[in-house]
C-alpha cells in the first residue's frame, strides 16, 4: 500500500522547521542574444560570470562594456618604463595600458592619464585607484591629447620620460549604442568623444554640402564610393545609427552586402573623425610633443587607419631630419597573429615610436 504524505507533517507543528531561502533566478533576457546593451549582464563583470568572459575572449571578441589594451608587450618594449619615470597616457580609456605602465614605474614614478570623455574617465580613475594606484602615483585629467602641454603645466610636470597615445576608439564607446559610434545596435547618431561639446554626426550630415562630404569621405576613410554616397547623404536627416547605415546600403545597390558593410564602417569612421576634429587634434599633439619630453624621453603612438599613421610617420621623420628626435621607427610595428586571433579589434593597429636626444 502506498503511503499518503501530503498531510503527514501535522504532528510536527510544535517544532516548525525554518523556511528554506527561496532560490532567486538571475534576470535573463529572451532569445539567444540580448537586444539591449544594458541586458548583456553576463559580460559586464568578470567576477560575476568568468566562464562567459573567458568564452567571449576565446572567440576573439571583447566583453561588453570593457576594453582590451592592444600591443601591450610591444608598447612596453618601446617605452621601457622603469621605477621613477614620469609617464603620460594621453588616451587613458579603460586604463589597460596605464595599469601595465604604473606597475613598472613604481616606486617613485608617476602617471598622468588624459581623456576627453566625461563618461568613462571617472570610471577608469576609480578602477585604477581600487587597484592600489593612489593619487601620489596616478592622476586623471580631463583633456584631449591636443591639450598635453596645458595638462602637464596644470599638474606641475615639466616633462615626461615616456608618453603614450592610443588613437583608437575605446570598446566602451563602440559597444554603447547611446554613444552612436557603431551599427551593432541602434542608437542616436552622435559619435562625440565628449558629448558635452561640439555637434553630433546627425547635425553635421544635415548641414554639409555634397562636395564637402565627398572630400571628407576620401580624406578621412579613403571611401571609394564617396561621390555616390555624398549625393545620397549630404543635407539629409538621420536620427539614428541604423537609419544612416540603411541609407548607405541603399545608395550602393549594385554592391554585395559585405562591400556595403565596409562602406558603412568607412562612412562612420569619416564622420567620427570630423565630429571630433581628430586630425587637427593629432596635428597639434605632434607639434607640441617633443617639447613635452624630457631628454632621452620616448613616445609611442598607436594608430588605426592610414590617415593617422601617415601624419605620425611624417612628423617623426621630420623630427629626425631636424635633429629633434635621435631615433624613430622606420618600420611600423603590428600586432602578432596570435593577438589578432584573440582580439580582432587589434587587426588594423600600427605602432610607431620616437626618442628625443638625451
Amino acid at each position: 500500500m502506498r503511503r499518503r504524505i501530503g498531510h503527514g507533517f501535522g504532528a510536527m507543528s510544535d517544532q516548525t522547521a525554518p523556511a528554506p531561502t527561496p532560490h532567486k533566478r538571475r534576470v535573463r533576457y529572451s532569445g539567444k542574444n540580448p537586444r539591449r546593451f544594458e541586458d548583456k549582464y553576463k559580460e559586464h563583470g568578470a567576477a560575476r560570470d568568468p566562464e562567459t568572459i573567458a568564452k567571449v575572449i576565446a572567440a576573439g571578441k571583447t566583453p561588453a562594456g570593457t576594453h582590451r589594451p592592444i600591443m601591450v608587450a610591444e608598447i612596453l618594449t618601446v617605452l621601457a618604463p622603469k621605477p621613477g619615470d614620469v609617464a603620460v597616457d594621453c588616451t587613458l580609456g579603460y586604463g589597460g595600458h596605464a595599469q601595465e605602465i604604473l606597475a613598472r614605474i613604481t616606486p617613485g614614478g608617476k602617471l598622468l592619464g588624459l581623456d576627453a570623455d566625461p563618461v568613462e574617465l571617472p570610471k577608469t580613475e576609480a578602477r585604477l585607484h581600487q587597484l592600489g594606484f593612489g593619487p601620489e602615483v596616478f592622476t586623471a585629467y580631463r583633456s584631449n591629447f591636443a591639450g598635453l602641454p596645458q595638462a602637464l603645466a596644470a599638474n606641475q610636470i615639466t616633462g615626461a620620460d615616456l608618453i603614450l597615445a592610443d588613437l583608437g576608439v575605446s570598446s566602451m564607446q563602440i559597444d554603447d549604442p547611446a554613444r552612436g559610434f557603431s551599427v551593432k545596435l541602434d542608437g542616436p547618431l552622435d559619435m562625440r568623444m565628449n558629448p558635452q561639446r561640439g555637434q553630433p554626426a546627425s547635425a553635421l550630415l544635415e548641414k554639409i554640402k555634397p562636395a564637402a562630404l565627398a572630400e571628407l569621405l576620401v580624406e578621412n576613410s579613403d571611401e571609394p564610393h564617396a561621390r555616390e554616397l555624398s549625393v545620397a547623404l549630404a543635407g539629409k536627416k538621420f536620427a539614428t545609427t541604423l537609419q544612416l547605415a540603411d541609407a548607405i546600403r541603399a545608395a550602393l545597390p549594385g554592391l554585395k552586402r559585405e562591400e556595403t558593410d565596409l562602406s558603412v564602417r568607412r562612412v562612420f569612421q569619416a564622420l567620427r573623425i570630423a565630429v571630433n576634429d581628430e586630425f587637427s587634434a593629432l596635428g597639434t599633439f605632434l607639434r607640441h610633443l617633443p617639447a613635452c619630453l624630457n631628454p632621452g624621453g620616448r613616445v609611442a603612438v598607436l594608430t588605426f587607419h592610414s590617415g593617422e599613421d601617415r601624419r605620425v610617420k611624417k612628423a617623426f621623420q621630420a623630427g629626425e631630419r631636424d635633429g629633434i628626435y635621435a631615433e624613430v621607427a622606420h618600420e611600423v610595428l603590428r600586432p602578432t597573429p596570435e593577438e589578432i586571433h584573440s582580439n580582432t579589434r587589434a587587426a588594423p593597429a600600427k605602432l610607431r615610436w620616437a626618442k628625443v636626444k638625451a
